[in-house]
């Protein structure tokens, strides 16, 4: 029954079918699958599939959004049911998609794999402009601040972020991380990031490396 939601579930993202997504979430969480098991063999090989698609051509940008928004919705309902065991949090971070760009996938997946390893998580959504990074920052007490891109054209943006920290003299508060698809080590060396995440499950690594250096 367990193999049957994974597989239902990967198909509800790759039809874009958000009713049917946030129901096999709150399925599958209701028959005892622990959240993570249900993103990582579920809901997470749904949206990969969604990007081989839209990479190979076969899926347009409106099948994407609406796949997106479908992995959105059941992210939402599966972060909800991770235990908030650790009383005392491991680390902040503020993270969010730059101003825009309008893609939040795998900014989505790193909030819910941050949040399942003891972090406490503040999503600014997309499209968020560098000042609300620092303002939210600031607010939140954060510890790091982390900007994806999907585009190309809006990398400019986390350069930006770390320009602004350092005209601030925020720099050395804060440390910054940075990932999407076209980022890179090198783009991170080269605008000044303290670290570089390809994936979300080497953002939790950089982060927790991050936070060791701080202390």
């Amino acid at each position: 029954m367990t193999q049957k939601i994974f597989e239902e579930a990967i198909k509800a993202i790759v039809d874009g079918d958000t009713d049917r997504a946030t129901e096999l979430a709150r399925r599958g969480l209701d028959e005892g699958i622990a959240p993570l098991d249900l993103m990582n063999s579920g809901f997470i090989p749904g949206i990969n599939q969604v990007g081989d698609l839209f990479g190979s051509g076969k899926l347009f940008i409106p099948g994407l959004i609406k796949s997106a928004n479908a992995m959105e919705k059941a992210t939402a309902v599966i972060n909800d049911a991770i235990p908030r065991e650790q009383e005392t949090v491991s680390g902040k971070i503020v993270i969010g998609t730059v101003e825009g760009d309008m893609h939040d996938i795998g900014k989505t997946i790193v909030v819910s794999l941050m949040r399942a390893n003891g972090f406490e998580v503040l999503d600014l959504g997309r499209d968020v402009p560098t000042d609300r990074f620092i303002e939210a920052a600031e607010k939140f007490n954060a510890d790091i601040i982390g900007s994806s891109t999907l585009l190309t054209t809006t990398m400019p943006m986390q350069k930006e972020l770390e320009e602004e920290l350092k005209k601030a003299g925020l720099k050395d508060k804060y440390k910054t991380i940075v990932g999407g698809a076209p980022v890179t080590q090198r783009w991170a060396d080269r605008i000044g990031a303290d670290a570089f995440a390809q994936d979300a499950g080497d953002g939790v690594k950089k982060v927790k490396q991050l936070l060791a250096e701080q202390r």
